[in-house]
């Protein structure tokens, strides 16, 4: 699974429990920074929120396809695919925005879900992440409000149609 890229030497590798603690940080600062355009703030904390759930996590670590971004080995981004074909978590950090992280990480996902004769992928995608989400060909099903700890966010039901 390493693609280098010659500017920046990412290397994608498989996620492992030892990730995790890395994963977190980079998941609540990639949501205190990059997200902060579109979210308010008790919207970001209840959200942030979601890395205290430490038994989701490490389901996501067990259950799941995780693919972790690396540069200098140093995690740069992760992707999660869950049941082979609904795309969990993408997140980059803030460090290491627009230099193509999330593409390469979304390419690897849909490689798998491909892999695994899957027909279509979906999400469910934050405001921020939705025109990269559009950009790689995913369709918006239907707005959501989703409630997280008694606070109201909106997100976007997408889906993929994967062509064989």
């Amino acid at each position: 699974m390493n693609s280098n890229t010659s500017d920046n030497h990412i290397i994608l590798r498989k996620g492992i429990y030892d990730d995790l603690p890395t994963m977190l940080q980079l998941f609540t600062a990639t949501i205190d920074e990059v997200c902060k355009r579109d979210y308010d703030l008790q919207q970001l904390e209840a959200w942030k929120s979601g890395a205290e759930n430490e038994e989701r996590w490490i389901k996501v670590i067990r259950d799941q396809y995780v693919v972790i971004a690396e540069i200098k080995n140093k995690i740069a981004g992760f992707c999660t695919l869950d049941q082979g074909n609904y795309i969990d978590l993408l997140f980059v950090h803030k460090d290491f925005q627009h230099r193509g992280i999330a593409t390469l990480l979304y390419q690897q996902i849909e490689k798998e879900a491909l892999l695994n004769k899957k027909k279509e992928l979906t999400a469910d995608v934050s405001k921020t992440a939705r025109s990269f989400f559009e950009k790689s060909g995913f369709k918006v099903v239907q707005e959501q409000t989703v409630n997280v700890k008694g606070v109201s966010m909106t997100n976007y039901k997408m889906v993929k149609n994967l062509i064989y």
